[in-house]
C-alpha cells in the first residue's frame, strides 16, 4: 500500500497562489508609507503627503482592505463561488499595482487603491475558507486543520519576506514605479499558478460548491437595502459631520460604516438556529477581543516604518558593506541643505504674517538625531534601505513556524487533557504582543528618546516577539472561523474575522498618526502595551467558555448539511 498523504494536495496550490498574492501586497506595504513621505526634492519623487496625512491613508487604506471580504465573502457564497472570486480578486489586485506605476497622478493613487481593496475583498476570505474546506472534506485531514494552516501562514511569508528585497533594488535603482509594476506581475504569476495547479489537485474543485439562497435567506436586494445601503449612508454622514469626533474624515466614516456592518453579525447571531448560537457568539467575542492585536501589529507598516528610517542605525556594516552594493540595496543619503515646509502636527503649512509657507533649510531627515560633529566628513552615509527591515517579520514567520508547530505538537502529546485549544493559543498570542510592545519602550530609553540612533537589535527583537504573538493568533483565527462557523456561511463569517483586522488596521493608522504628538515616545508604545493588556484580560475571563463551546461544537457543525438555514437577518 502506498503511504497516505500527510495533507491534501490542494494545500500546496493554494500555498504558492497565496504566496504570490501576499508578494504583492507585503511590497506595496513596505514603501507605501515611504512613498506618501517621499518629497518632489528626492532622487525619484513620491506624493509629497505630511507624516500625519500618510499616516491616516495607511489606516484607511488597511481597514478597506479587510473590511471587503465581507462583501467577498457573501458573493462567493451565493453566487461566484471560491475559485472565480479568487480569480477576479487577483486580477483586480494586479490592476491596483501597475495603476500605482503611473507617475505624478493622485487620481491614478487613489483609483489603484480602490482597485487593490476591491480585489483583497473577493480573494483573501475565500482562499482561506477553501484551505478549510479541502481539510473539512476528508476526515483524515480534520486533524491536520491547525497545522495546516500553519503551512499556509508561512507560504504568505515566503511571499512577503522575499519582496522587500525586490521593492528596495527597483525604487532605489529606477524608481517607485517599477517596484508597484513588480507587484503586478507577481499577482498575475499567482492567478495562472492557482488554475495550473487544479489539473494536480481535484480537492480544490471538489469543494468549490455554491450555496444557492433558500426561503428562508435573506434576498441580495434585502441585504443591499438592510445593510449595505444604510452602511454607505452612515459612513457619508461620518465624512460629512463638522469638527471630527475620532480626528479625521476618513476615520469618522470608516466607524460609522463598520458600526452598520457589527449590527448586522449581530442579527445574524440573533436570528441563529439555536444550535449555531453559541459558535456564532463565541467567533463574535474573539473577533472584538483580537482588535487590537491588530492595531498594534500593523504599525509596522507606519510608525515602526518611521523608527527605521529616522531613529534606527541604519549604516551599512563593512562586512556587508560590498554585498549590498553589489545587489543595488544601499540608499545613499547626504548632508545637503534642501528647503522644505514647516508643517503642524496635522501635516498643513505653518504661515507667516503675510501668509506665505514658512519653510527651512535641513539635510536628510536621518541626520536629524546625529551631532553635526559625527557627521561624515564627505557628507555622504551609506544606508540599509528602510523596508528591508519588513522582511524581518515573514523572515522570523517563516523560521518559527516549524518549532511553533512541534511545540503544539509536544503538548498535544505531553498534556493529559489534550492538545492546547485553539482560543488558549489566541490568548497566549495577545499576551506576547503586549510583550513585543515593552521591547519598544525598551528601545526608547535606551537611544535616549531617539536623540542618539537605536541600535537595528531593537527592531529585530520586536518583531522576533510579535511574530510568535503572529503565529499563535492569526492562523490560529482563520482555523477557529472554519471549525465553528455554520458551513453554509463559512465565508461571511470569514469575513467577520478580517472585519475584526479591519478596523485594527483603521486603528494602527490612527495610533501611528499621534506619533509626534508624544515628546517621549516610550509613552506611545506605552499607550499600545495598556490597550493589549485590556484584550489580554478579556480572552482569558472568556476562555473557559469558549474552551467549552470548542469541545462540544466542533465536530457537531461539520454534521450539519443542507437542512441548516442560513442565519441571515431578516
Amino acid at each position: 500500500m502506498t503511504k497516505e498523504r500527510k495533507h491534501p494536495k490542494g494545500l500546496m496550490v493554494l500555498f504558492f497562489t497565496e504566496m504570490w498574492e501576499r508578494f504583492g501586497f507585503y511590497l506595496i506595504i513596505g514603501i507605501f508609507f515611504l512613498y506618501m513621505t517621499a518629497g518632489g526634492d528626492a532622487k525619484f519623487p513620491g506624493m509629497g503627503f505630511s507624516g500625519a496625512k500618510a499616516s491616516d491613508i495607511y489606516g484607511s487604506y488597511l481597514a478597506l482592505v479587510y473590511l471587503t471580504p465581507f462583501i467577498g465573502g457573501l458573493l462567493a457564497d451565493r453566487y461566484l463561488g471560491y475559485r472565480l472570486s479568487i480569480t477576479i480578486g487577483g486580477l483586480l489586485f494586479s490592476a491596483g499595482y501597475f495603476g500605482l506605476a503611473i507617475p505624478n497622478s493622485e487620481n491614478a493613487f487613489y483609483i489603484s487603491l480602490l482597485l487593490i481593496i476591491m480585489g483583497n475583498g473577493l480573494f483573501k476570505p475565500n482562499i482561506s475558507a477553501l484551505v478549510g474546506k479541502i481539510y473539512d472534506s476528508n476526515p483524515k485531514y480534520k486533524p491536520l486543520k491547525d497545522s495546516g494552516y500553519n503551512i499556509f501562514y508561512m507560504g504568505i511569508n515566503i511571499g512577503g519576506f522575499a519582496c522587500n528585497f525586490i521593492a528596495a533594488y527597483l525604487r532605489i535603482n529606477y524608481g517607485w514605479g517599477w517596484a508597484f509594476a513588480a507587484a503586478g506581475v507577481g499577482m498575475l504569476i499567482g492567478v495562472v499558478w492557482f488554475w495550473t495547479g487544479q489539473t494536480y489537485a481535484h480537492d480544490i474543485k471538489a469543494v468549490d460548491k455554491i450555496s444557492p439562497p433558500t426561503k428562508d435567506d435573506m434576498p441580495m436586494k434585502r441585504i443591499f437595502g438592510t445593510l449595505f445601503l444604510p452602511a454607505i449612508i452612515a459612513g457619508f454622514l461620518g465624512w460629512i459631520i463638522p469638527d471630527n469626533v475620532f480626528g479625521s474624515d476618513s476615520t469618522d466614516a470608516f466607524l460609522f460604516f463598520s458600526l452598520v456592518v457589527v449590527i448586522f453579525y449581530f442579527n445574524i447571531l440573533r436570528k441563529a438556529r439555536k444550535q449555531e448560537k453559541e459558535p456564532i457568539k463565541a467567533l463574535l467575542a474573539v473577533f472584538g477581543a483580537v482588535v487590537i492585536f491588530w492595531a498594534i501589529f500593523h504599525q509596522n507598516g507606519a510608525a515602526l516604518t518611521v523608527w527605521a528610517e529616522d531613529y534606527t542605525n541604519r549604516e551599512v556594516p563593512a562586512v556587508v558593506e560590498k554585498p549590498i552594493e553589489a545587489l543595488g540595496l544601499n540608499q545613499v543619503v547626504t548632508t545637503d541643505l534642501r528647503e522644505v515646509t514647516k508643517t503642524d502636527l496635522h501635516g498643513a503649512a505653518l504661515l507667516d504674517d503675510e501668509g506665505n509657507p514658512i519653510t527651512e533649510m535641513v539635510p536628510d531627515p536621518y541626520f536629524k538625531n546625529i551631532p553635526e560633529e559625527e557627521w561624515p566628513e564627505d557628507g555622504k552615509l551609506n544606508l540599509i534601505s528602510t523596508e528591508l527591515f519588513q522582511s524581518i517579520n515573514p523572515g522570523f514567520i517563516i523560521l518559527f513556524t516549524p518549532l511553533v508547530v512541534g511545540f503544539f505538537g509536544y503538548m498535544a502529546r505531553r498534556r493529559k487533557k489534550g492538545p492546547v485549544s485553539t482560543p488558549t493559543k489566541i490568548g497566549w498570542g495577545m499576551i506576547i504582543t503586549a510583550l513585543s510592545a515593552i521591547v519598544m519602550i525598551f528601545a526608547v530609553t535606551a537611544s535616549n528618546n531617539g536623540t542618539i540612533k537605536a541600535s537595528a537589535l531593537w527592531l529585530f527583537g520586536t518583531y522576533a516577539v510579535i511574530t510568535l504573538g503572529e503565529l499563535c493568533l492569526s492562523p490560529m483565527g482563520l482555523s477557529l472561523v472554519s471549525k465553528l462557523s455554520p458551513p453554509r456561511i463559512t465565508a461571511l463569517m470569514m469575513g467577520g474575522w478580517f472585519l475584526s483586522t479591519s478596523i485594527g488596521n483603521k486603528l494602527s493608522g490612527v495610533l501611528s498618526g499621534m506619533w509626534d504628538t508624544y515628546d517621549n515616545k516610550a509613552y506611545f508604545f506605552l499607550t499600545n502595551t495598556l490597550l493589549v493588556t485590556v484584550s489580554v484580560v478579556l480572552i482569558f475571563v472568556m476562555l473557559p467558555w469558549l474552551n467549552r463551546v470548542m469541545k462540544k461544537y466542533t465536530e457537531e457543525h461539520h454534521t450539519i448539511q443542507e437542512e441548516v438555514v442560513d442565519s441571515e437577518i431578516e
